[in-house]
């Protein structure tokens, strides 16, 4: 059937003012026969007999007559006009009618196109419909891969639960032991309405994953923050990725298979579409994109990253992409046309200094440092990590974790292992177990632990020998340097022997205190035969243990004891000034985890110690001879 729709598009005649009742009748009449026209006499009877408005279309009233064609079109839950609105209602119904009128021409044109189609190309049309059917019908699917699916479902059904270490990583951040500081200020950038690239520093166990993964969590929940509960935590390690020049295997930036020779899917291959796979920066999406050990990049890829981190878009580029192609699905004219979306923020973690790590990096990211653990904070973590086992444990046995690691991820390790060995051996529930200092012992030997604390006897002071402060990465250490000193067989003749292995900064920092001490106390160095040593092959790359050598050194000559208990850092001029030196934070907790009862930093350093330090005294100084006062005090 053909409709003509023109003759309902007309408008009345003398529209344009305001209709009366016979004209609102005529236009309610046309309006019926639109109506018919639009839906069939078919489904109109059907739907007139389904609502029961055979005698509500028969009425003189208009507005039932109005009401009963509004429920025809829009449900028998319209309401009925107010006589006033009628007007109105009869246009909104002329709309809805005209739209259904137009989409019935619509679709009786398209069907008698269809029909003239079928008929011309039956035959053809016919055979492929019928190999389309069949293959849907038995699809990719034979008893073979039906079978490897069912063990598939299968397996998914197993699980062993949790890890050990899953039970006892932090699930907040007040679990994170020994870094408030760096807690806070991750906080800080990460929950601002502005969060900001960070680049965090520290040793390895300290906490900087658990802490990126929860500063997230903390931002969600601030109303002011950009993160949502759909921002996600996209979480990679540094050392796996690398730059592939062909661009087909990055799982940082995304790829794209070419339907040739990088095997996009069949469907799309078939007629020659490239097919662009999106890589974490565009699953970290509007969240936090995690990269571990970040320093360990391959140059070109950190290089690519810092054009996404500016981009906040990710290109694709094939030379099989054809634009003309009427065939490419509207996803993969998007990303190749547009990009892919990749507004995220960047968390690198490292365990290099930070004069390692790319400038271009640096200078888009804020810098945050997570301190070495002591032994104090590494048994906060075990009694921690005790109390979500819920096990017992005997008196003694986190002492005795902490003197063998400075890594709280490692403690938990030793303690995990004590766990299950205590379990084998006692032979009981789970929650009845009691970790003893024996199977704490037992991981020790079964792992080859050497003890990373040294504790020295603090009570008994001794000559020659005076404790330095070093530091490797993050990690700050006690030294030991001791110097032996003889009168020389004929005055002014004396020798000097340094330790090959310590290297030359140690000759000349000798050299140094040969100076100050003859300015302070008239003692001529080149009348003794002297010996220096670092103890345990200690190399000295810097000049900060100039002061410790000049202690050891005037204490040997001048037979004066020195303080076990206290350490010393800093250089030494030949005035006797104490010059700044690096690394005192790193060196102060190096001093804490050896049981130092002080140090001795250059007075210029003192910005450095942390405001809320405790445990630990520290002597700001100047001069050599402020030095000797405090080491010789008895």
């Amino acid at each position: 059937m053909e409709v003509n729709a023109e003759k309902y598009l007309a408008k009345p005649a003398g529209s344009e003012h305001k209709p009366d009742r016979r004209m609102l009748e005529r236009q309610v009449s046309v309006l019926g026969e639109m109506l018919i026209d639009s839906m069939g006499v078919k489904a109109y009877n059907e739907r007139v007999r389904d609502f029961g408005l055979e005698q509500d279309l028969q009425e003189d009233d208009v507005v039932v007559k109005i009401h009963a064609l509004q429920k025809i079109v829009l449900g028998p839950e319209a309401e009925p006009p107010q006589p006033e609105d009628c007007m109105a209602v009869v246009q909104e119904l002329r709309t809805r009618i005209t739209d259904m009128l137009a989409e019935r021409v619509v679709r009786e044109k398209i069907n008698k196109e269809l029909q003239d189609r079928i008929q011309q190309r039956q035959a053809q049309y016919m055979e492929e419909l019928k190999l389309a059917i069949i293959k849907k019908h038995s699809g990719p699917e034979n008893p073979t891969t039906l079978k490897k699916y069912a063990n598939l479902q299968k397996l998914e059904k197993r699980s062993l639960g949790k890890s050990i270490m899953e039970v006892l990583r932090p699930s907040t951040v007040d679990e994170i032991v020994g870094q408030q500081r760096a807690i806070k200020a991750l906080l800080a950038k990460i929950g601002s309405p502005y969060p900001q690239h960070v680049l965090l520093y520290g040793p390895p166990g300290v906490g900087k994953t658990s802490a990126a993964r929860l500063a997230l969590k903390v931002a969600k929940i601030k109303e002011y923050s950009p993160f949502t509960e759909d921002s996600s935590f996209i979480e990679v390690d540094g050392t796996t990725l690398r730059w592939d020049s062909r661009g087909i295997a990055n799982p940082l930036l995304g790829s794209v298979h070419d339907p040739i020779y990088q095997g996009s899917n069949k469907e799309l291959s078939d007629t020659g579409i490239p097919e662009p796979k999106i890589g974490l920066v565009t699953q970290a999406h509007g969240g936090i994109l995690f990269i571990d050990e970040i320093g360990e990049m391959d140059p070109v890829l950190q290089n690519k990253l810092l054009k996404v981190l500016e981009d906040k878009r990710i290109s694709f580029e094939s030379i099989y992409y054809d634009a003309s192609n009427k065939n490419i699905p509207l996803y993969i004219r998007k990303l190749f046309e547009e990009g892919a979306p990749a507004d995220f923020i960047l968390i690198g973690a490292t365990t290099r200094q930070p004069e390692s790590i790319n400038p271009a990096f640096r200078s888009r990211c804020t810098e945050v440092f997570f301190d070495p653990l002591t032994p104090a904070d590494i048994v906060i973590i075990i009694n921690n990590a005790v109390n979500k086992l819920g096990v017992q444990i005997e008196k003694g046995c986190a002492e005795i974790i902490s003197q063998y690691t400075i890594e709280g991820r490692k403690a938990v390790n030793i303690l995990a292992d004590a766990y299950n060995i205590a379990i084998a051996e006692q032979n009981c529930a789970p929650q009845e177990v009691r970790i003893r200092r024996s199977d704490i012992y037992t991981v020790i030997q079964n792992s080859r632990l050497a003890p990373c604390v040294r504790f020295t006897d603090k009570i008994h002071s001794r000559v020659g020998r005076v404790l330095a402060l070093g530091v490797a990465g993050y990690i700050g250490s006690v030294l030991e340097i001791e110097a032996i000193a003889f009168p020389a067989l004929k005055k002014g003749e004396g020798t000097i022997r340094i330790n090959d292995a310590a290297g030359s900064m140690t000759r000349d920092s000798v050299f140094n205190a040969a100076a100050v001490i003859r300015k302070i106390s008239g003692e001529i160095v080149s009348d003794y035969d002297v010996h220096v040593n670092c103890i345990g092959g200690g190399r000295v790359d810097g000049p900060s243990a100039g002061v410790a050598i000049f202690s050891a050194l005037a204490s040997a000559i001048t037979q004066r004891p020195v303080r076990q208990d206290i350490a010393v850092t800093g250089e030494i001029s030949i005035q006797g000034e104490i010059k700044p030196v690096g690394g005192i934070i790193e060196k102060i907790y190096g001093a804490k985890q050896n049981d130092m009862s002080a140090i001795i930093i250059p007075a210029k350093n003192s910005k450095e110690v942390p405001a809320d330090l405790s445990g630990i005294e520290v002597h700001a100084v100047k001069r050599a001879e402020e030095v000797l006062e405090i080491l010789f005090a008895e």
